[in-house]
């Protein structure tokens, strides 16, 4: 009875709509997003009218007719499944049909997942099918075509959460900016200068918020200069680039020098002197050029900062010195703007004095540390084994002792005004650095040193790779990666954390399908700061460890080792010429996964089949483990 009742209301309904001659009470929106993995999905958007609604995409049989997305079978993908993605509906007591039924009202989202398989733009073809109903009557059921575009070059969530990471260093690095010797006594001028010469309030105001805007303008073109001239993929290159990174080196210790006292780095004169005299031309363009002064003549504190900002913008791609340049510029803009409109505040800033060069010294030490980083990748990179893990904590603990001392009254530099007393703020931060030093001191020693992590050289590069007395840090890591008698496999070698891992892909797939493990694929990079991170704050982690060690078959896939290869070939991903190990891993990774950033951790099998969504930067100790064991259970159950 119930099921001739339910067909008897399915043919009602379409006489109803013929007699309602078709009314249209539903919209739809047809887009694509990529989730990662090759993988993306279909999206279908249902916009419904007042008072109507569209049913749910799982219904008991014999009822409604259900929301079904139906795509067309093509060589170019494969959808993963036959079921239908929805936001949770509410139930209702349909009289109609005499049972609960979900369904939604206003908007709703139905999504279907494709796995790509070619790069580059498919078209995807096919149809939502829909019913939807009021009060009173239902429509008939409607398929509506669609036709959409996918594609595995969209911007992702976690380059978006780089860009905001960029973002945020950069304006840290001009609010630094602003403590130096070059910029702060600036403000004051300059705001002053602008109430003054300005007829009414609202003008001083408006010339203010002009010489915000000016110097916003000229630091994002240096950010458009830099990509437009290096592009993406040199961008990326430079950073891991031995002689760029001894270049920068170099450049960085110049740039201490200075900022201690030993020199002054300047603009050229005819360039100061230009900018000068087109400020009496007035207008914007004469506050433009007042702008242009300043980023000229504080070069020497600026310049510095600028210049270090960039080369870690450069990871960020294209997109990312341009980036860069607009969160340092905005700090910098702001107090300019905002003292311009209310110029009252300005009495509240502390007077210029010696404490300005306090900082700039400061920022000093602070270069000079960054700039070993530089020569720690280029050491790396190279395998000259000048700069390992205990030199390099070394000379930190040298920098930031000399630091500490220095906040304490204990070394005075050129430019230093004499003190009498220290005051208590700079005494505090002087104790706090002097505790800093302290702490890196077991790292000679193999501690792990975590707030330092991704800054020294991972523990494998180091004169005693397991601590003092040269012992693996978790006896039996290596028993169940060793071979029938007792040694390790060939190619395999400690890594990171102790671990036995692989350097060779095809070697460590042999082994893998030898001893019934998955493979773990680690991209990662010798002058790759946060995959540093990952093996000091995450892979220490016992369980991790002990995981990785035992369960898995790691392979460490760095994209930046020079070592040339025995026979160089033209990639058919991007026509490039690939000559070292470290290209033909970025362009496998590139080519298998459609991404470029590390770190980069892909699970397989034996035969090379992707058992869960690849994992990127998250130092979260709980999630990591959560991911390997879902990998586990899947290769299990495979």
């Amino acid at each position: 009875m119930k099921r001739t009742l339910a067909a008897l209301v399915l043919m009602l309904t379409v006489l109803a709509g013929s007699f309602a001659q078709f009314e249209q009470h539903i919209s739809w929106k047809f887009s694509t997003k990529n989730i990662g993995d090759g993988k993306v999905e279909i999206i279908c958007e249902a916009t419904v009218d007042e008072g109507w609604h569209v049913y749910s995409s799982v219904l008991p049989e014999n009822t409604a007719f259900p929301t079904n997305i139906e795509i067309e079978e093509n060589e170019s993908f494969t959808i993963l499944d036959g079921i239908t993605e929805e936001p949770e509906a509410t139930a209702h007591y349909d009289e109609t049909f005499e049972a609960e039924l979900k369904w939604f009202e206003k908007k709703a989202s139905f999504k279907k997942v494709i796995q790509l398989k070619q790069k580059g733009d498919v078209v995807v073809k096919g149809y939502v099918e829909s019913m939807i109903c009021n009060d009173e009557t239902c429509m008939p059921p409607e398929m509506v075509d669609f036709e959409v575009t996918a594609s595995t070059t969209e911007t992702s969530d976690e380059s978006e959460e780089s860009y905001w990471a960029i973002f945020l260093l950069a304006f840290g690095g001009g609010l630094a900016a602003l403590l130096t010797p070059c910029v702060f006594p600036m403000i004051p001028m300059t705001v002053s200068f602008f109430t003054k010469t300005s007829a009414t309030k609202a003008a001083g105001i408006r010339n203010g918020i002009q010489y915000g805007i000016s110097i916003i303008v000229i630091y994002l073109i240096l950010g458009v200069a830099v990509s437009a001239i290096f592009g993406a993929s040199a961008l990326n290159e430079l950073s891991t680039n031995v002689w760029f990174n001894l270049f920068f080196f170099l450049l960085l210790v110049v740039f201490a020098a200075s900022f201690f006292g030993a020199f002054e780095i300047m603009m050229p004169s005819s360039w100061v002197n230009f900018a000068t005299k087109n400020e009496e031309k007035g207008g914007f363009i004469g506050t433009f050029f007042m702008a242009f002064t300043l980023a000229l003549v504080s070069f020497s504190c600026t310049g510095p900062i600028v210049g270090a900002l960039l080369v870690k913008a450069a990871t960020g791609g294209y997109m990312g010195p341009i980036i860069g340049m607009l969160g340092f510029s905005s700090a910098l803009a702001l107090p300019f703007a905002f003292f311009a409109a209310f110029p009252g505040y300005l009495n509240s800033l502390p007077k210029s004095g010696g404490w300005l060069n306090s900082v700039k010294v400061i920022l000093g030490f602070l270069e000079l540390a960054f700039a070993f980083k530089f020569l720690s990748i280029a050491d790396m990179t190279m395998g000259w084994h000048i700069l390992e893990r205990e030199v390099f904590i070394a000379i930190w603990i040298a920098i930031f002792g000399a630091m500490g001392f220095y906040l304490l009254g204990k070394i005075r530099l050129p430019h230093d005004s004499p003190m009498e007393h220290i005051p208590v703020s700079r005494f505090l931060m002087g104790l706090l650095v002097i505790s800093f030093t302290i702490y890196m001191v077991p790292g000679l020693w193999g501690a792990p040193v975590n707030l330092i992590s991704g800054f020294p050289p991972p523990k494998n590069y180091a004169e005693s790779p397991f601590g003092v007395g040269d012992q693996t840090p978790v006896q039996g890591l290596v028993s169940s990666s060793t071979d029938s008698h007792g040694g390790m496999p060939e190619g395999m070698y400690y890594g990171p954390q102790g671990i036995p891992a692989f350097k060779d892909y095809d070697k460590a797939l042999a082994y893998a399908k030898e001893v019934n493990k998955p493979l773990l694929l680690d991209f990662t990079g010798l002058g790759c700061t946060n995959c540093r991170k990952m093996e000091d704050k995450v892979w220490s982690n016992e369980n991790i460890k002990a995981m990785l060690a035992n369960d898995y078959i790691l392979v460490s896939l760095y994209v930046d080792d020079r070592k040339k290869l025995d026979e160089p070939y033209v990639s058919e991903v991007t026509g490039k010429k690939i000559r070292t190990v470290g290209q033909k891993w970025a362009e496998f990774q590139l080519e298998r996964y459609q991404q470029q950033g590390q770190p980069y951790y892909v699970i397989i099998d034996e035969k090379e089949n992707t058992l869960n969504n690849p994992v990127a930067y998250d130092p979260d100790i709980e999630k990591y483990k959560n991911w390997l064991d879902d990998g586990l259970e899947k290769y299990k159950n495979r």
